[in-house]
């Protein structure tokens, strides 16, 4: 298989990334495999159940905000009650704290721990058979010029710096100027 951004060819046909440029191929390798058509997933009535974790951590959840509501209430109610009610409506109050407050966070815990989650959604398992391909794909250009197989044509040697000869200052051609002109005006 060759990366379709790069066309840089795969070691194996189950790498997920091109090795060169990181291009995800899974969506390359099911399109292929789909004739270039985006497949549609019906959700199956096994995707819509709820995992035991979830539902675990739900009930426990529930179970707080019962108690949230249910011992603010019973004590309201215990405090307003005539005569030995109060009593009643105070032990329902420690009871429903107890049970609500402690075994809330404990489901919760369990669930998380001990119970099995949902099975990940994977796509279906793709069988991908390479295509034939008869020529290589068309290679990447390249930003640099290719390399020169030939010297330049107006190559010549380095020259010896004791045959270069020194240019002549610029203070030597204006003292010359200088020494004409007093010439003249004498």
């Amino acid at each position: 298989m060759f990366c379709p951004r790069c066309g840089q060819q795969q070691t194996s046909d189950k790498m997920r990334f091109c090795w060169r440029c990181g291009f995800l191929l899974e969506g390359a390798m099911v399109l292929l495999s789909h004739g270039g058509m985006i497949p549609q997933y019906s959700a199956s009535s096994d995707e819509k159940k709820i995992s035991a974790r979830r539902k675990g951590v739900k009930q426990g959840a529930l179970l707080m905000l019962i108690g949230a509501v249910l011992v603010p209430l019973l004590a309201a109610f215990g405090s307003y009650a005539p005569g030995r009610i109060p009593v009643v409506f105070e032990f329902f109050a420690t009871l429903a704290a107890i049970i609500c407050f402690v075994g809330g966070p404990l489901r919760i815990l369990y669930a998380a721990l001990f119970e099995e989650g949902a099975q990940p959604r994977l796509a279906p398992p793709v069988s991908y058979a390479p295509p034939v391909i008869t020529a290589p794909p068309t290679p990447r250009l390249s930003a640099l010029p290719p390399p020169a197989a030939n010297p330049t044509v107006g190559w010549r040697a380095n020259p010896q710096t004791a045959e270069i000869s020194q240019p002549p200052s610029v203070t030597d051609n204006t003292t010359r100027l200088l020494e004409r002109t007093e010439h003249d005006t004498d």
